[in-house]
């Protein structure tokens, strides 16, 4: 006889638990963001807001990341 007992139940719950317990996921490491290179979003605005940047015309999404950019202090 073995010197520590071995319930195959106990076993089976404990090796099940191993291979189903959530394992935490690991983000890539987020890339320094580049001057000047622009990233594509998506982004909701009011119909207002729109009309008002692309009455000008062409260039109506640089006329808004320059609006942001100045919102935001940079």
């Amino acid at each position: 006889m073995s010197r520590r007992p071995t319930d195959p139940r106990a076993l089976a719950e404990r090796a099940f638990k191993a291979v189903t317990a959530p394992k935490p996921v690991e983000l890539p490491p987020k890339s320094p963001s580049l001057p000047g290179v622009k990233e594509t979003v998506t982004l909701r605005i009011d119909r207002d807001v729109l009309d008002f940047f692309q009455e000008s015309g062409p260039g109506w999404q640089d006329r808004i990341n320059a609006a942001l950019r100045k919102a935001a202090g940079k």
